[in-house]
């Protein structure tokens, strides 16, 4: 359809302007017939005439009509638990059973999509044969990607194929899910004759020398009043072993085995319950322990200017750790004791105003131990800039920002997860000194400073300093009133800000003679079903950062095979990744050439599996029946799935149609010039061809 913003009676215009233009052009006597001059004319009158128009500005209104059929989505929980505990008469009814409902579902109009909890096994599968291999069950996660994906879409349905049990995320919620779930129910209610090792609680670090526990949960089905034998190995070898009585009258049990830590490394344990006749799996008989021998705890030195409710929550989120040996020193109140050791110090606004604390500071600075500055309103920032720390503060008068921390993504030596990013984001803001910020050679911010809701590039916590002196810094003093929120707000569990404290920690102490090649894995052990990832530093003589050098690694598992890699470390802080490897403990080694120099590292990584699909062998219909009820859903067998398709047919769920209008001007068509070019090119060659231009 055609409109112009002008009045109607213009056309009138364009025609006479396009008449009269023709009229003076041929009414005089023409060496070509009148038919031909006729022609002549009305061609010239028409191109006149639309070209008038046009400057009338007219657009070109067309309506397009789309018909959106409505959407089911098969939701198949394809984890390992659905094919191990699920009668085979019940998967073959699947494998015929889904391929003919998605069939008969397009053929009433629906459009259908597959989505299961591995995504990846989609690619190559069909609903009929695809692979029951998920090592975890998110339901929660599973529903919600699908919600995300079909948002503003018309969703008519979603199928859940599952046994109901969820051994990763949350619990799906009927509240959550604002579509109808209609859940086919695999499994068996009636739990298989087992016994399972569900639990296996110890500490990842010990101390060379001292004794520690492992202490293993275990759970049994079918076997009450008879016995089983427990056994504690490491490698080949029984360290321990002992006969148990499965009580009457009970479902779970615990156990513990004490042992003394050997010399200093990563060690490897595995507690395993002996099969007993008749069990129906073996899966999830063992679980692995690594455990981590140090030498000793790390002694840490809390040094203040003067009391501050800061020092107090410092001083408890070392505490929660048992790795850590605090001793606390304070000008006047708790002097430093004489011929006190410390690896690394806290020294909270030292250097003082007044020079209060200078022997503290004195005393640390001569040992050349790592120091982790923290900065207050008593602190003397001109004396801090002259330490070297990494971080230059330039004041401008006595102002201050109130930020909270964001994590710099760029920054590699230890991650922040999402939970910990979205407890910073809730912190209350903490004051930080106005002014201007510098960055020296080398320093990197691990979180910048947040102004409300805007993220700037000022750094909040710096970590700097040379090989000879590590340093960190966090520019406020007002860490406690984070420490105190997220205890309020999280059952009185602080974790994100012990956690920072307790990685900024580590970080200053780890590796304490720089090396020039650094590559070291970026979690502390990593489950079987994750992507291993390691990160890596490089650096010149005089440990400058350097990018994109070229680095070799050889992994080597514990049978001795070798596995190669080779890649360059990123600027952008991106790891190297190996993929997934099989539960075990795993040393490499790395090599590069830096200026010209042979440089080298090496280390250890862990990777553990942990039985998740086989810890429970009894299906939760419960959950399926709550999520279809409260979704005005239903519940099916997997025999039931014609009547499925016939009762999402009687919903008679129609197509959404929407109309789109769309506007353009007629002068912005090409096509249009080319028409009128067409038409003058068309008149002036017959003019030529019959007798005169």
């Amino acid at each position: 359809m055609l409109s112009t913003q002008y009045s109607p009676w213009l056309l009138l215009v364009c025609l006479l302007v396009g008449a009269g233009y023709a009229a003076l052009q041929y009414s005089a006597k023409a060496p070509w017939s009148r038919r031909l001059n006729y022609g002549l004319a009305a061609l010239r009158f028409a191109v006149v005439s639309f070209l008038c128009f046009l400057l009338l500005g007219p657009v070109l209104q067309t309506n397009t009509t789309r018909t959106e059929k409505p959407a089911v989505v098969l939701a198949v929980d394809n984890s390992q638990s659905v094919e191990l505990f699920s009668a085979k008469a019940d998967l073959a009814a699947l494998k015929t059973g889904l391929p003919q409902l998605a069939a008969t579902l397009r053929a009433k109009g629906f459009e259908v999509e597959t989505r299961a909890l591995a995504p990846s096994s989609l690619r190559a599968a069909r609903l009929d044969s695809l692979p029951y291999s998920a090592p975890a069950t998110d339901l929660s996660g599973l529903l919600t990607a699908t919600a995300r994906a079909y948002e503003g879409r018309n969703l008519a349905a979603v199928v859940l194929l599952s046994d109901g049990l969820v051994n990763r995320g949350q619990r799906p919620e009927a509240a959550e899910i604002g579509f109808p779930v209609y859940a086919v129910a695999l499994g068996d209610t009636v739990a298989k004759r087992d016994v399972r090792l569900v639990g296996l609680a110890y500490n990842r670090v010990a101390f060379s020398g001292n004794k520690f526990p492992l202490e293993a949960e275990i759970a049994f089905e079918g076997f009450a009043g008879g016995t089983a034998t427990v056994e504690l190995r490491e490698g080949r070898r029984v360290l321990d072993s002992r006969r148990l009585t499965l009580p009457a009258g009970r479902k779970r049990f615990k156990t513990s085995f004490q042992l003394t830590a050997p010399a200093p490394g990563k060690r490897r344990y595995e507690i395993r319950v002996v099969p007993q006749a008749g069990e129906f799996t073996t899966l999830n008989n063992a679980r692995t322990a690594f455990v981590e021998v140090v030498k000793g705890k790390l002694r840490v030195l809390l040094a203040g200017a003067a009391p501050h409710p800061d020092l107090r929550a410092l001083r408890a989120a070392i505490a929660a750790n048992d790795n850590f040996d605090l001793t606390l020193a304070l000008p006047g109140i708790a002097p430093l004791p004489a011929g006190a050791a410390f690896d690394v110090a806290i020294l909270h606004q030292l250097p003082a105003q007044g020079g209060l604390g200078a022997e503290l500071l004195a005393a640390v600075l001569a040992r050349k131990v790592p120091a982790f500055f923290i900065l207050g309103a008593q602190s003397n920032l001109p004396a801090y800039n002259q330490l070297a720390a990494g971080l230059t503060i330039t004041p401008r008068g006595s102002q201050t920002d109130d930020v909270t921390p964001a994590p710099n993504s760029g920054f590699t030596r230890f991650a922040t997860d999402d939970e910990a990013a979205r407890r910073y984001a809730d912190f209350p803001p903490a004051p930080v000194p106005f002014g201007d910020y510098r960055l020296g050679p080398g320093a990197e911010a691990a979180l910048w400073q947040r102004v409300g809701r805007l993220p700037t590039t000022r750094p909040l916590l710096v970590f700097g300093g040379s090989a000879e002196a590590r340093r960190a810094t966090l520019v406020t003093d007002g860490g406690w009133q984070w420490r105190l929120a997220e205890a309020v707000a999280h059952d009185d569990r602080p974790e994100a800000y012990d956690r920072l404290i307790i990685r900024t920690l580590q970080l200053l102490t780890q590796n304490a003679a720089k090396k020039r090649l650094d590559v070291y894995p970026t979690q502390d052990a990593f489950d079987a079903q994750d992507e291993v990832t390691l990160g890596a530093e490089t650096y010149n003589a005089v440990f400058e950062r350097l990018y994109d050098q070229k680095i070799d690694l050889a992994l080597t598992d514990s049978a001795g095979r070798a596995r190669r890699f080779s890649f360059a470390n990123a600027p952008d802080g991106s790891p190297l990744r190996l993929g997934q490897l099989p539960a075990g403990l795993y040393r490499y080694r790395a090599t590069a050439t830096l200026g010209g120099t042979a440089q080298a590292d090496a280390g250890e990584l862990l990777v553990q599996a942990q039985p998740l699909e086989a810890l429970e062998s009894r299906a939760d219909h419960n959950l399926l029946a709550q999520l279809a009820r409260g979704t005005q859903g239903a519940v099916y067998r997997p025999n039931g799935l014609d009547k499925l398709a016939n009762d999402l047919i009687k919903k008679q769920f129609r197509p959404i149609i929407s109309v789109e209008e769309s506007q353009q001007d007629l002068i912005n068509l090409k096509w249009i010039f080319f028409a009128l070019l067409a038409f003058l090119a068309t008149e002036w060659a017959v003019r030529k061809y019959s007798g005169r231009v």
